[in-house]
């Protein structure tokens, strides 16, 4: 029994960056922890706000919105998802764009609130409004893998209603909650995200822990003798939460299952928010065409002889052209003249047998025979 109450696990690594504001912070702290993943970098933004006049590039992640300036990185932004309260886009006066739409961020962190005003340099462009606000509800409407809660709607017909993605790995009947003086009996579940216990004469009464808010888990006693116990951190309300579990042994396994769950998760957090680039422009790389010589072997000559060669073939070409003209009318003037000699012939000759062809035919004019008319044609 003595071993049992020191069994103890205490968790680690913090999720700060979706719930803490941060100015000019380490270049290092900018950096995006584990399961933090880049979701879009827009270039050409001003923190008009606080750094109006400067040109700097805006990153969105699934936890947080990250500003830097270009000149100086170290003058820097931090503004964590669950910091912000709304977000709307208003008329803003900028240095660098003049009046123009901008978008403003509204914030509450530690009893302070603050407003970030980030105004877009790209003319006519309203990626960096529909990315955030899209991201921003996202965040919104996932809480359940990153807060705490109580009495939700989080169990229908005894059965646990699974997130996008959960998985349950273990489900146990029998379990205790210690809350009140006399406890509930109930079920446990525990899935890849979180744990989750609800009363079997009430499902109203429950709570959903998520991996990410609990500080340790241990093995104590109660007095309804040894219990698990599972404590969350101080920002997710700070609870104390204790369950006996019946059965021997049972109590062990159901400890080192939610410690190697943790374990699991920690290792690879799945923060809730998914996305999907729909059109996504290439590199510009990816577009540039290599450029390459021609195969042209370029044979240096002196200066007007391309002009002059161009010439002496026009000149040549026409001086043929003339030759043949002056060919064809010599030719129809022979024919003409042939033409006359042979003048026309008598339709009602009768034809003689001509020798040297062995053909009848019409007798030949005076002076004429076969061979010359052939050698004429």
């Amino acid at each position: 029994m003595t071993s049992k109450r020191k069994k103890r696990f205490t968790a680690t690594n913090r999720v700060w960056e979706d719930r803490e504001l941060r100015f000019d912070t380490l270049l290092q702290h900018l950096k995006p922890r584990k399961g933090e993943f880049e979701i879009d970098s827009i270039n050409s933004v001003e923190d008009t706000k606080g750094n109006n006049g400067e040109r700097g590039f805006l990153i969105i992640t699934n936890l947080r919105l990250i500003w830097a300036c270009h000149k100086t990185p170290t003058t820097n932004l931090s503004v964590g998802l669950n910091c912000i309260t709304s977000v709307n886009i208003k008329a803003a006066s900028s240095r660098l764009r003049g009046s123009t739409q901008a978008l403003y961020v509204m914030t509450k962190f530690q009893k302070s609130r603050f407003e970030f005003v980030f105004t877009s340099l790209v003319k006519n462009s309203p990626r960096m409004f529909t990315t955030v606000l899209s991201v921003y509800r996202s965040y919104d409407t996932t809480r359940l893998y990153r807060d705490l809660k109580l009495r939700g709607a989080i169990i229908k017909q005894k059965s646990l209603r699974l997130l996008p993605n959960e998985k349950v790995y273990s489900k146990l009947d029998g379990v205790w909650n210690l809350s009140s003086d006399q406890g509930n009996l109930g079920t446990f579940f525990v899935t890849n995200v979180r744990a989750v216990w609800h009363a079997n004469l009430a499902e109203n009464f429950n709570v959903s822990i998520p991996y990410l808010q609990i500080s340790n888990v241990r093995i104590r006693d109660s007095k309804f003798g040894l219990a698990l116990v599972i404590q969350t951190r101080k920002e997710g309300g700070g609870y104390i939460l204790g369950f006996r579990v019946d059965g021997e042994n049972m109590l062990d396994r159901v400890h080192d299952e939610v410690v190697s769950m943790y374990e699991i998760y920690a290792n690879k957090p799945h923060f809730g928010i998914d996305f999907d680039v729909e059109e996504k422009p290439e590199q510009l790389d990816n577009l540039k065409v290599h450029r390459k010589e021609d195969d042209v072997e370029i044979i240096e000559v002196d200066d007007g002889v391309e002009s002059l060669a161009a010439y002496a073939v026009d000149h040549h070409f026409k001086a043929n052209t003339t030759k043949k003209k002056k060919a064809n009318a010599e030719d129809n003037a022979d024919e003409e003249d042939d033409e006359k000699t042979l003048g026309v012939q008598e339709r009602d000759r009768r034809p003689v047998y001509n020798e040297e062809l062995g053909l009848a035919m019409e007798p030949l004019p005076e002076g004429y025979t076969t061979k010359n008319l052939w050698l004429l044609y």
